[in-house]
């Protein structure tokens, strides 16, 4: 009677353990990533045509708020008062978490 139980003890402890590893490394391991990132990324045009250097648009908004892309102009398909406006206007009023600028300019 025991050998037939046997397997099953086994595998239920091994998913017990495995799922005590899995909460654990979500709550450790897991990824907080910048809320703005999601906000600039709706502000562009969303071609994700990589005429700007960057892979699409997301990469594009990654770069503005790390401060590696400088000027928006590099979005070719972006207008000045219909994408780059809004996304000037939304940077002022939500700065760096430190409180510095973005630094971005047209």
């Amino acid at each position: 009677m025991i050998d037939a139980l046997f397997p099953f003890i086994v595998l239920g402890g091994l998913g017990i353990v495995l799922g005590v590893i899995l909460s654990l490394a979500n709550k450790y391991l897991q990824v907080i990533e910048d809320p703005r990132i999601d906000e600039v990324e709706k502000l562009l045009p969303n071609y994700n045509c990589g005429a700007c250097g960057t892979p699409g648009c997301r990469a594009f908004a990654i770069g503005i708020l790390n401060g590696e892309v400088k000027n928006l102009s590099r979005c070719k398909p972006g207008k000045v008062d219909k994408h780059f406006n809004p996304i000037l206007e939304y940077l002022k009023t939500h700065p760096n978490p430190d409180g510095t600028d973005v630094g971005v300019k047209i």
